[in-house]
């Protein structure tokens, strides 16, 4: 005969996994609503670093054209469906039904950062050799973007990795207050933060994440491109009577584009001595 009966307690409201749930990157492009259609075209236009002339020998000023460059970005269908039965709902831990919609809520705001990292990728434009994160990176990479007129206008932001974060908490540039109002250590160094003139975002899905060849960016917000359907986001829940199952979709319309190459520098950063072991 036993002499215990244990309780088992499960608890009804559940922790979330750990994963990105909304876009990072949405606030630092250039972004474009589309009523209708699968294309959105953007116009960069300037002066193709034109100087000014005087008057010529006949009186008359010569006069010149602008510089106007149409790119086009292509919208992509982009879904995440998830479906539970009736049963599985009930007789499973937590509540389902909104699991199911912030997880494909998620699953959808973190696309829409892939397309912008992949656009991101096309810029041809590196900051040195690989090595890990100190003042003298990013300060040289927004001074490559001055070189090319990109304005320091408070639109510049850098995309680091975890580690990259961890090397800058370790320089006094970025902990000591004879460089920084922000305690950004006291304050539990936030995944986005505002240093050196420049907005940085920490993200947890660049490319290489982990390893020696880290795949971050500097950029300014004219450099990028983003066209989404002008609804938005599409997010429904519902359920099925005949078929007794309970689902969630969520669909955006979007694509990203690299316009302004000038504006973009590419990284190359170790952060493989903060890697797992």
């Amino acid at each position: 005969m036993a002499e215990t009966a244990y309780t088992i307690q499960y608890r009804s409201e559940y922790i979330p996994g750990f994963e990105q749930y909304k876009s990072l990157l949405a606030e630092c492009v250039t972004t474009e609503s589309v009523i209708k259609g699968n294309q959105a075209t953007f116009l960069v236009a300037d002066s193709g670093s034109a100087t000014t002339s005087t008057r010529g020998q006949n009186g008359l000023i010569p006069s010149r054209g602008d510089n106007n460059s149409q790119l086009t970005a292509t919208l992509t269908e982009e879904h995440d469906l998830v479906k539970k039965t009736g049963f599985n709902v009930f007789a499973s831990q937590g509540d389902q039904r909104r699991i199911m919609q912030e997880t494909s809520y998620g699953t959808v705001s973190r696309k829409r950062d892939s397309q912008i990292l992949t656009a991101l990728s096309a810029a041809t434009q590196t900051q040195g050799a690989t090595a890990t994160a100190t003042l003298r990176m990013f300060t040289r990479a927004k001074a490559i973007l001055g070189n090319n007129a990109v304005p320091n206008d408070g639109n510049i932001c850098c995309v680091i990795s975890p580690a990259a974060h961890a090397f800058l908490s370790e320089t006094s540039e970025f902990t000591s207050a004879d460089y920084v109002n922000d305690k950004h250590l006291a304050g539990g160094a936030p995944n986005m933060f505002t240093w050196a003139g420049m907005t940085f975002i920490e993200h947890p899905n660049l490319a290489g994440l982990g390893t020696a060849a880290e795949i971050m960016y500097v950029f300014h917000k004219s450099a990028i491109g983003h066209a989404i359907d002008t609804g938005g986001m599409q997010v429904f829940a519902g359920y099925d009577e005949e078929q007794d199952y309970s689902y969630a979709r969520c669909t955006m319309y979007m694509g990203a584009k690299l316009l302004q190459n000038s504006g973009v520098v590419k990284i190359t950063h170790d952060g493989s001595t903060l890697a797992a072991v």
